[in-house]
């Protein structure tokens, strides 16, 4: 057995140090070392160590039958690419209170109904998570609460009932004997996430963590953390308002690009179906400074509500704030409004927001944007049943989008009628009826055919 010593090592980027400094090399922050035990090794050397598992020819490993199960909460399952993948690791994170734990207990309902569900808590009492659970209408007689933050004695528990799901909330409150640092360092944090991940993997065991988030929005912990897991989740929303959406931004076993929306209500978070419906329903119409935008998320098509008011700016410089879109975006637009609309903007104040909540990041927004400006400056109204889609380049040209007959398509579904796409947009849109469909080459044009005469 060798000698233990002892390293400093940073929560925020990971680096190790020998020696304790008030700020850390790697990412030069201050007061982020912080002193962990190192496990003597015990002599053996690693060659002389049997493989814990055998190697297997590619071409021969067979697909398991029932590679994944649902949850039983259907946005869930689709952010997921379809349900959980058995003996997968899924790392859960957003802000304290904002619905993590409730979505977790109502999903374990659903999977106690394929095998038992042993949910770690190392932040609430077993009466706490109890009077959530009654709250919710969730029985639990398949759902075993151990309130316990040792990782030794988890794993001891775990192997004694061996269940079939397991969901620890949350992975900064759990730690290990083996090491001196508190719990939620960024030791603590990756020994225990690689005993997880052990236990999830050889006992084909699908396993779910919470993770806190920073004041930045990001997870706590090191960055090794979301390279371990196979997927990782995002519960997102406003604390004043009911909508959460979950977002993936990392998944092995689908896309990225999904998201679910839930709302928040007495009982727990509710699925949203017709999330198209929901985020236009409480429109005003005959009002100026509105455009309706179709957006793409993954397979659905959200109708979308870009809101701009323009205001004389009381100061020399004006202001530019921007919800739900990227800020350099309106300033792009806003810059070829100027130009190619010879319309002057240097003394008014402009506000940008997406109703609902949501956030846009693709390009295909521009029009929509552009125009809601041009409304809101004029102070002229755009038809109730109008949509535009496109992207704007630098010289004032509409580009195209991808899926652009899905966008138009969901945009007729529900009553829009006149419809201003890219030009170039237009043979892909023959076989579609039920609407006015105009194609623009440059802002200029698009302009004239979404204001009335």
């Amino acid at each position: 057995m060798g000698k233990t010593r002892t390293r400093f090592v940073c929560q925020e980027c990971g680096q190790e140090s020998p020696r304790w400094m008030g700020r850390c090399p790697g990412c030069e922050q201050w007061n982020t070392l912080v002193e962990e035990a190192v496990v003597p090794s015990s002599g053996k050397s690693r060659s002389m160590e049997e493989p814990s598992a055998k190697p297997s020819l590619l071409s021969l490993v067979e697909e398991e039958a029932s590679l994944r199960t649902e949850s039983g909460l259907g946005e869930l399952d689709r952010v997921l690419g379809g349900g959980l993948v058995n003996g997968s690791l899924v790392l859960l994170g957003g802000d304290p209170g904002i619905g993590k734990s409730t979505l977790l207990l109502q999903a374990a309902e659903q999977m106690a109904k394929h095998g038992g569900v042993l949910y770690i808590s190392g932040e609430e009492s077993v009466s706490q998570i109890a009077m959530r659970a009654r709250r919710l209408g969730v029985s639990g007689d398949r759902i075993t609460v151990l309130p316990e933050n040792r990782m030794e004695a988890i794993m001891e528990y775990i192997r004694k009932s061996d269940p079939r799901y397991l969901i620890v909330d949350s992975i900064q409150t759990v730690y290990t004997q083996e090491l001196t640092s508190a719990p939620g360092t960024v030791g603590q944090v990756r020994e225990c996430a690689l005993a997880f991940l052990t236990e999830a993997k050889g006992q084909n065991r699908t396993t779910i963590l919470v993770g806190h988030v920073t004041k930045t929005g990001n997870l706590a912990g090191p960055k090794v953390l979301e390279h371990m897991v196979d997927t990782v989740l995002y519960l997102e929303g406003e604390h004043n308002q009911e909508f959460r959406i979950l977002r993936a931004v990392k998944n092995r076993f689908g896309s990225t690009s999904e998201i679910g929306i839930f709302e928040m209500q007495e009982k727990g978070l509710a699925e949203i179906s017709e999330a198209s419906r929901l985020f236009i329903s409480e429109r005003a119409n005959g009002e100026n400074g509105t455009v309706i935008f179709p957006g793409v998320e993954g397979t659905r098509v959200f109708l979308l509500e870009v809101q701009a008011l323009a205001s004389p700016s009381p100061f020399g410089t004006p202001r530019r704030l921007a919800t739900g879109i990227d800020l350099n975006r309106l300033h792009l637009m806003t810059a070829v409004v100027e130009k190619k609309m010879s319309v002057i903007l240097g003394n008014m104040d402009l506000y940008l927001n997406v109703a609902g909540g949501m956030k846009v990041t693709e390009p295909a927004a521009d029009l929509a944007v552009c125009l809601a400006i041009l409304s809101s400056v004029s102070g002229r109204a755009m038809d109730p049943e109008f949509m535009a889609i496109g992207e704007v380049g630098l010289v004032g040209e509409i580009r195209s989008v991808p899926q652009i007959e899905k966008r138009v398509r969901e945009g007729i579904s529900l009553g829009f009628r006149k419809i201003v796409v890219p030009y170039r947009s237009l043979d892909r849109l023959e076989g579609v009826c039920g609407a006015e469909i105009h194609g623009a080459k440059s802002l200029a044009e698009a302009v004239q055919l979404s204001f009335d005469s």
